[in-house]
């Protein structure tokens, strides 16, 4: 049995403070006020002095209560019965179903031995053009959404879960809408995925400090699922709430603020949890896709900022579409016209050069300058190309969304104006009367 304390020195917010020798960063600690027991954590020492982030809240605790340690770090369960369920941030079901019988593990820990870790070859299908076409994404991949609130970041998350190739689909939700919860559950279940979907949520109305601990419950048990040779497919909404509760949670304890009030560990705090993104040689996989949202727009703001020196490319969405200019997959080279098809790398470069003219033609438009016959081809081809291609709501395998990119080519111009090869012309380049069929 572990000391228990019956005197706290200080309650700041959900933080509180008190005396006590021989406890360890992170280990568990029970407050016992008025009947019932609250969950705490321990996130600073000092010699003696010891401040504990409370779980669910220091409402109704006062000084005079008890605080129990009880020796451990945070735990979440483990095991096949966790899929198809949802659980809270601190860990406790939320759908009315029983507590998952299976073994606990320590949450938080650290990432899987950089020496086991194999170079990702695999490829993930989404049918998203714009992914899988543009910016292939790649198992064990870490990836941020760069977005700003209103754009329909969750509804591509969604559809990115029900339709990547991965064993185990875990959400981590931080800071959601209540109806944005509603969304994720009911379009996992209608599309008949759920069986495979294990939903950590953190609501707006909860908690603060049980957003801290979403992301690490999701890795915690996705490590597991990979060791157990599963693909694990990791999706979290939004690091920048995660971030708010790190700077909410530091500024209760007083810390010396840094880039507009963000801890000062904000880089390692998110590298940390981005690392856990891993290939293991022989067994399975865990690969990270985040969304963070951007106030106001700026990439410069110390999330995103941070963000971008941390994972492997960013996926920016603009205006309800991914933009092509902005995105990036550092780790596309690693499957396209290796995994993919042999003409994947160079129609993939040709469509974004002539869609970055038609951008140049349209600024010419917009400024009142005379076009020519060929910025009107150019423009014409732009519209298909963010109609057929771009648009969020176009559902087809990468080998249907690569014919269908030879296909608006050739609607638009001859194969000598493109620049492509003679040889991938001569294989791809569709029947005149299939590409005037198409437009």
């Amino acid at each position: 049995m572990r000391r228990i304390i019956s005197k706290i020195d200080e309650i700041t917010g959900n933080i509180i403070t008190l005396k006590a020798d021989g406890v360890g960063l992170g280990e568990l600690a029970a407050v016992e006020s008025h009947g019932r027991s609250t969950l705490g954590q321990v996130i600073r020492t000092k010699n003696d002095n010891v401040t504990l982030q409370v779980f669910g809240g220091t409402k109704g605790i006062s000084t005079d209560d008890r605080v129990r340690f009880l020796g451990r770090p945070m735990q979440v369960k483990y095991g096949p019965s966790m899929l198809g369920r949802i659980f809270n941030g601190a860990g406790v079901p939320i759908d009315d179903g029983p507590e998952p019988v299976e073994e606990s593990i320590a949450v938080g820990g650290p990432s899987f031995n950089p020496a086991n870790r194999i170079i990702p070859t695999q490829m993930i299908r989404t049918n998203i053009p714009m992914i899988d076409v543009f910016n292939s994404l790649v198992v064990s991949q870490k990836l941020p959404i760069f977005s700003v609130p209103g754009e329909p970041y969750n509804q591509l998350l969604a559809r990115v879960g029900m339709q990547a190739e991965a064993d185990i689909i875990i959400l981590g939700g931080m800071g959601l809408k209540f109806d944005d919860f509603i969304f994720f559950r009911r379009t996992f279940d209608e599309s008949g995925v759920m069986n495979r979907v294990i939903m950590f949520i953190h609501l707006a109305s909860d908690p603060v400090v049980e957003c801290l601990l979403v992301p690490d419950m999701a890795l915690a048990v996705a490590e597991q699922f990979a060791v157990a040779g599963k693909r694990v497919l990791v999706l979290l909404t939004d690091l920048t709430n995660f971030s708010d509760s790190l700077k909410e949670i530091s500024i209760s304890m007083e810390q010396i603020p840094s880039n507009r009030g963000y801890p000062g560990d904000l880089y390692s705090q998110l590298a940390a949890r981005y690392e856990k993104a891993v290939d293991i040689e022989g067994l399975g996989s865990i690969t990270i896709l985040a969304v963070t949202t951007m106030p106001g727009d700026d990439v410069t703001h110390p999330v995103p900022d941070n963000t971008g020196y941390i994972t492997e490319g960013q996926f920016y969405l603009r205006n309800g579409v991914i933009d092509p200019f902005g995105s990036l997959s550092r780790l596309k080279q690693n499957v396209v016209s290796k995994v993919t098809r042999k003409d994947h790398n160079d129609i993939m470069n040709t469509m974004i050069r002539l869609y970055s003219d038609c951008r140049q033609s349209r600024n010419k438009v917009a400024m009142g300058f005379k076009t020519s016959k060929w910025d009107e081809t150019l423009l014409a081809y732009g519209n298909d190309f963010e109609r057929e291609l771009m648009d969020l709501n176009v559902n087809m395998p990468i080998e249907t969304a690569l014919d269908q990119c030879w296909t608006i080519l050739a609607r638009h111009f001859e194969p000598w104006q493109t620049g492509l090869k003679n040889d991938l012309t001569n294989q791809y380049w569709p029947k005149s009367g299939a590409a005037e069929g198409a437009a």
